[in-house]
């Protein structure tokens, strides 16, 4: 069998970032405090939540409604961080439908190690649009996913999108 390569040298960055803050705590905490939300694609804000693209997206537009504070379970929510976190899941979800037209998507929240959570202290919500047949022999074949869009190019979309929204 030959060995098969995907080269997607942009990717490089965000690998260099894991690694360098494996020592550095939380990176949602850390982008909560960082005033920089082009460089760490935080789209939104609200009083008690943010909403951020993922760095290592399972699909285009993959992104993350997280409460500010630094919360592991669900029942340590207040419940305006909860209704908050809600509200920017509805919100992420109408923009994304408006920049990307998505057929569906897959909403969750990983509770625990156990359960696949990559961060089990500070809880947040995926947010993955779907489209019919995104699925492809890449994924099938060779275990890789092909995001068709950089990050810098779908926060750009979404953030002009959220400040602009449509007038009904």
């Amino acid at each position: 069998m030959t060995l098969k390569q995907l080269w997607a040298p942009w990717r490089l960055a965000y690998i260099l970032k894991a690694k360098e803050s494996d020592d550095s705590g939380c990176f949602l905490c850390r982008d909560r405090d960082d005033s920089a939300d082009a460089e760490n694609y935080v789209v939104a804000r609200s009083e008690h939540a943010m909403s951020v693209l993922n760095a290592f997206p399972y699909n285009n537009g993959h992104l993350m409604v997280a409460p500010l504070s630094h919360k592991g379970a669900l029942e340590e929510l207040t419940d305006d961080e909860l209704l908050d976190c809600m509200h920017g899941v509805q919100r992420m979800v109408a923009s994304l439908k408006r920049v990307l037209a998505p057929d569906g998507f897959n909403i969750g929240l990983n509770l625990g190690k156990a359960a696949g959570a990559g961060l089990p202290g500070h809880l947040h919500w995926h947010i993955v649009p779907r489209w019919n047949g995104d699925t492809n022999f890449m994924s099938v074949v060779d275990d890789v996913t092909v995001i068709p869009q950089s990050l810098a190019a779908l926060y750009e979309l979404l953030v002009a999108e959220l400040n602009n929204p449509p007038v009904d």
